[in-house]
């Protein structure tokens, strides 16, 4: 029988179905709110949240109370809602994202199912819930998450259209839930959300169909009016709104800065050589990445069936696409890991020994990654982190005695699931895939929270005693927007008035001293200086900074 074959147990029972959706649940929320909100990018969307709630307008974000264009509206109503129904909490920002990473789990398994059989379908959402890129954005209070469950989306029900075209099939509802897929995905980030399940279906009429054919189909998906109404319908109401609201800022801010030159040049210095994502792909796809290899190798195999080229066409339109972008940033070709992982686990499935090995060491590896080098972070951190403000965070510290036992512990797990265990039945992707859920689990429920900790604490405890105080705060030479989400009041980046709080980091001091003619009087400092939280005055005050007490957890 046929991998692919619709008879190769294309079903799973009502309580399978429970089984895997809830470990996907509890995957997608474990520890979801037990690390701080990582900045810059975490503190932005969730600053701009609670500033969009505290005005009481969902339709324009700000960020400290400047505009903020960066991305649409669409995002910042889930966390919205979820903030309204939590508080200001690091899960309840988290939470939109979680849950479209597990919804994005599931929808590859529906997707697989009827067409590689349950094995492969379970193996792909257990794949990509546990890969070291989609853990990070699927925990990140950021659009990406659920802009990639919209591609995805877009993209299969694309597949589906074209496969009923292939029957001689005239139904059209799969290509309109595609039209309010990237409706939705353009409230999310904009033109991407087209851009990418769009190319993907250009090139797989270009290279499959003959020409006249290949028209007339591009024809038929251009040209749905109801397609097109959803889609309109869906996004054009908010664009128009911030359209007449701030009329050329909205333009420049978002169209021109924020996608043309985006694409155009590297924007705030992400750039990165044109092979910047062929290295970057298998480091997000850890522990899985050795199945990309077998993908490759299949490469002819795959071509020869119609859906498969489809997805192999899918995954390197993203690489070609963003590798040719000024701006590189890693979650980018993550907008193709869909194709990439239904077609990594059909190679899992048909997987040997040596492909055990090398997922073994894999699975090991991220756990070195994530547990071992905080174990180590005294032996490598000197010579590796250059930054003073992490400098000063990172040296000193040493991990809890807790996380080198648990990572211990998991890594004894991991060997023995993979080298001892030979009962019947107990397949490759079946110990494949409790070990990363495992090691998944102690990742993010041990490691990620002490990473969190070490890295954004001090700002969260900075933030706190801040917001015990009535004076106005400032960020002086920082961008760190979780202070403001903390403090729950607006942090402008500017020099401190008379009177007001700052937050301030040491290897700046002399210069910002400089500004103020050194009145100031400390509040708050951290590991050996990095962060220090101060009160600008019109008099000098004690205790200077050498006097000042330090505070540490």
């Amino acid at each position: 029988m046929r991998l692919d074959s619709p008879m190769a147990g294309g079903r799973l029972t009502r309580l399978e179905w429970l089984a895997l959706a809830g470990l996907l649940l509890v995957l997608a929320l474990w520890a979801l709110g037990s690390t701080p909100l990582f900045d810059v990018d975490e503190g932005a969307f969730s600053e701009a949240t609670r500033e969009m709630i505290v005005h009481h307008d969902w339709m324009h974000t700000t960020l400290n109370g400047e505009p903020r264009f960066d991305k649409p509206i669409g995002v910042y109503w889930l966390q919205a809602i979820s903030v309204s129904l939590f508080g200001v909490r690091e899960f309840a920002f988290r939470l939109p994202s979680a849950l479209s990473a597990w919804g994005w789990s599931l929808a590859l398994v529906v997707f697989a199912l009827p067409r590689l059989g349950r094995q492969v379908a379970v193996a792909a959402g257990v794949i990509l819930a546990t890969s070291l890129g989609v853990l990070a954005i699927g925990r990140a209070a950021t659009a990406d998450a659920l802009l990639n469950l919209l591609l995805t989306l877009t993209a299969l029900d694309a597949w589906r259209w074209l496969e009923a075209q292939n029957r001689g099939e005239a139904g059209r509802a799969p290509l309109r839930r595609a039209y309010a897929w990237m409706g939705m995905g353009l409230l999310v980030k904009g033109p991407v959300a087209v851009v990418v399940p769009g190319g993907a279906l250009v090139l797989w009429l270009a290279l499959s169909l003959p020409w006249r054919e290949a028209l007339r189909r591009l024809g038929r998906a251009a040209g749905d009016g109801w397609g097109w109404a959803l889609l309109l319908g869906i996004a054009v109401p908010w664009y128009a709104y911030e359209l007449h609201r701030d009329g050329q800022a909205f333009i420049d801010g978002f169209l021109i800065r924020h996608n043309l030159a985006r694409y155009s040049s590297p924007l705030e210095k992400h750039g990165g050589s044109i092979g910047y994502y062929f290295v970057v792909l298998p480091l997000l796809l850890l522990p899985w990445a050795p199945l990309l290899a077998s993908v490759v190798a299949g490469v002819r195999r795959h071509w020869a069936d119609p859906m498969q080229r489809f997805l192999l066409l899918w995954g390197l339109f993203v690489l070609g696409f963003f590798s040719l972008s000024g701006t590189k940033l890693p979650h980018y070709v993550l907008y193709g890991a869909s194709p990439f992982v239904l077609l990594m686990a059909m190679a899992l499935a048909q997987a040997g020994g040596a492909m055990r090995a090398a997922l073994t060491v894999c699975l090991l590896l991220l756990l070195a990654l994530l547990c071992g080098s905080a174990a180590t972070l005294h032996l490598w951190a000197p010579g590796v982190v250059k930054p003073p403000l992490y400098r000063a965070l990172l040296l000193g510290q040493q991990a809890s005695p807790w996380l080198v036992w648990v990572s211990g512990l998991a890594a004894l797990a991991v060997l023995f699931l993979m080298t001892q265990l030979s009962r019947p039945g107990f397949t490759l992707p079946w110990r494949s895939g409790v070990a990363a859920v495992l090691l998944s689990l102690v990742s993010l429920g041990v490691a990620l929270p002490w990473w969190g900790d070490l890295l954004q604490g001090p700002i969260k405890r900075a933030a706190e005693v801040a917001r015990q105080r009535p004076e106005p705060a400032v960020q002086w030479g920082l961008h760190q927007p979780s202070f403001a989400v903390y403090r729950e009041e607006e942090a402008p980046r500017r020099v401190p008035r008379d009177g007001e709080l700052a937050l301030v980091r040491l290897d700046q001091l002399p210069a910002q001293m400089a500004q103020v003619g050194g009145r100031f009087s400390m509040l708050y400092a951290e590991r050996g200086y990095g962060l220090i939280l101060w009160r600008a005055s019109a008099a000098p005050a004690e205790p200077s900074v050498a006097q000042a007490p330090v505070t540490a957890p």
